[in-house]
């Protein structure tokens, strides 16, 4: 009887899915309309306005505008701000993880409370700090000034505003995964001799891989994008401190609006190949999943 029952309701709800809910088809409707609505008034129509603004005066036009030698020295800065600041995220963020994850300490709570203070801290009070700890005026610029070694206005004080932005990412992806994940594994495999490192080479890293990835992707996505900080202590030196965002402000600024938008779209491509890039891990990572909770 209870089978029968069971087998009734399983049909039910195959030919009537909003019942799932309780709500009607029209409902489920309005909610998909509304979401396409907004997404296509505040995500496609400015994602194609971009294009369409950049290419608008020929694609000659165009490639002038990214091969100028200021939005050349603009897109190198920007790569190599990006590639220091995400492998040393990734490390902070995987050290970071696995001592939250794994152990018990004194001060864990307060060590997520800091990896968290960039998600709630606006990037513009970041660069003020770093202009505090560092500018000629700050706790550490005259004895800066004295040897000669410049952070603030140069590359140096990118990098770290880049950094300190960006560290939760990796971090934030992996506490979560790695704490549902336990340490019974690691556990075995130091009970069979693992040392350390081996333990975190063949078990640990191979288990996170995937949210590793996802949190290096948004990482990188979110340095090379990164405005507020990066404009307070670069000191906008065209061709030497401005990064592609900074470019176009400047750019636009000038009322220079065809490369202005030749750069912003270049930018609108990483961000389309960052998302592409995220899709397929995520399809990735579901698909392994899947795989490994069917029986053998």
């Amino acid at each position: 009887m209870a089978g029968a029952v069971s087998r009734l309701g399983g049909t039910a709800a195959a030919h009537h899915p909003h019942d799932a809910t309780g709500e009607s088809p029209w409902v489920r409707y309005t909610l998909i309309t509304v979401a396409v609505l907004f997404l296509a008034l505040f995500l496609f129509v400015p994602l194609a306005s971009v294009f369409y603004e950049a290419l608008r005066k020929g694609v000659d036009t165009y490639l002038a505008a990214l091969i100028e030698p200021d939005a050349v020295e603009a897109i190198k800065l920007t790569l190599t701000v990006a590639a220091i600041a995400v492998p040393l995220n990734v490390v902070f963020g995987v050290a970071a993880a696995w001592a939250i994850a794994k152990f018990d300490f004194r001060g864990k709570n307060l060590l997520i409370t800091l990896i968290d203070l960039p998600f709630s801290v606006s990037p513009v009070i970041s660069g003020l700090i770093y202009v505090l700890m560092f500018g000629a005026q700050g706790w550490f610029g005259p004895w800066l000034e004295a040897h000669d070694i410049k952070i603030m206005f140069a590359v140096p004080g990118i990098v770290l505003a880049t950094i300190f932005v960006t560290f939760p990412f990796v971090a934030r992806e992996l506490i979560p995964l790695m704490q549902s994940q336990g340490s019974e594994e690691e556990e075995a495999a130091i009970v069979l001799g693992a040392s350390g490192w081996q333990t975190f080479w063949h078990v640990t890293l191979p288990n996170i891989r995937w949210g590793l990835l996802y949190g290096v992707i948004l990482c990188n996505a979110r340095a090379m994008g990164e405005f507020g900080a990066v404009s307070v202590v670069s000191g906008h030196i065209r061709g030497l401190t401005n990064t592609m965002p900074l470019h176009v402000e400047i750019l636009y600024n000038e009322y220079n609006f065809a490369a202005a938008f030749a750069v912003a779209s270049l930018l609108t491509l990483l961000a389309l190949v960052t998302l592409g890039i995220k899709t397929l891990v995520e399809v990735r990572a579901s698909r392994e999943h899947a795989s490994e909770g069917q029986p053998s």
